[in-house]
């Protein structure tokens, strides 16, 4: 039961978020930041609950169509999708009464792009823009909303509305901080989906499922797919030199080494069962090394 359950949510994909949580909590230490751990406990249920939301939600959409079988009856399998997104949603709106209405706005921004992103008359998993889209809501959402439920209040932006106009004071050096740090999770979470849409190209133009490397074509992928590797190396070196992250950073070039071993493994071969692995390998050395170094940069002081 458990098994066939974490099968149906695909658990083991769940280091796309989990990672990037962990990355901001480190960057919280580091910044001598208190963490509020009830919020980020609640916002941490509300996160992962929606996760395997969307992941069930996605196999129970593509089980009608794939041919391949589904863990529970439908029946059952809807009521789990249904239970998780209750209490996702219930966290969620619990965490929107600690905090502010921002939170229920990109929360609720989350929500939307999380359902629709299997589910409706065109979900986006079937567009090109899947791979930047799962970028941006796991890469950015995350660490951005847990930055800014921990940080004192106007951080990041200031939010004023009343029934005649709407204000919003962004403080652009703490945002431009933000989308850097995000930088390394939305490229190592959106090159996951680039190598997952790869292998299954011709799968997918079968079902009508026309992907970023359908358009591009799988050369071009393949250098997109280095490509992004490498812009998590330059985001790095240039947070290090603004000194938004620790010295000790720059000892994550090292693992350009392994990173680069798997990615001329993906370049030779293309095959999901085989070398879809390497984008995981890829997020896991990238994500948890610079996780690592940066709580280690927070010790160090």
């Amino acid at each position: 039961m458990i098994e066939r359950f974490l099968n149906y949510v695909e658990i083991r994909t769940k280091i796309t978020s989990t990672f990037a949580f962990l990355l901001t909590l480190a960057f919280l230490f580091y910044s001598n930041q208190p963490i509020q751990w009830k919020l980020t406990c609640v916002f941490f249920g509300a996160m992962f609950l929606f996760d395997l939301t969307t992941t069930a939600i996605n196999n129970y959409i593509d089980t009608k169509t794939n041919g391949q079988p589904l863990q529970f009856k439908r029946g059952a399998a809807l009521s789990i999708i249904l239970i998780l997104l209750g209490v996702s949603a219930l966290l969620g709106l619990w965490l929107v009464v600690l905090t502010d209405i921002v939170v229920l706005l990109l929360g609720g921004l989350c929500f939307l792009c999380g359902v629709l992103y299997t589910f409706g008359p065109v979900p986006i998993s079937r567009q090109p823009w899947g791979e930047i889209l799962s970028g941006i809501f796991y890469g950015f959402f995350i660490p951005f909303i847990l930055l800014y439920v921990n940080m004192p209040e106007g951080t990041y932006l200031t939010f004023q509305w009343n029934l005649q106009s709407v204000m919003v004071e962004l403080q652009l050096l703490p945002l431009i901080t933000v989308i850097m740090l995000s930088a390394l999770p939305v490229c190592t979470t959106a090159n996951i989906m680039l190598a997952n849409n790869i292998c299954d190209v011709e799968k997918d133009i079968l079902v009508k499922r026309y992907t970023l490397p359908y358009y591009l074509g799988k050369k071009t992928s393949l250098r997109l797919f280095a490509a992004i590797y490498y812009c998590t190396y330059l985001v790095v070196i240039v947070m290090t030199a603004a000194r938004m992250l620790p010295l000790i950073s720059l000892l994550f070039l090292i693992t350009v080494i392994p990173v680069q071993k798997n990615i001329n493994e993906f370049f030779k071969v293309q095959e999901k069962s085989k070398t879809f692995i390497v984008s995981i390998k890829n997020y896991v050395i990238i994500m948890g090394t610079i996780s690592l170094l940066v709580f280690i940069g927070g010790i160090l002081g």
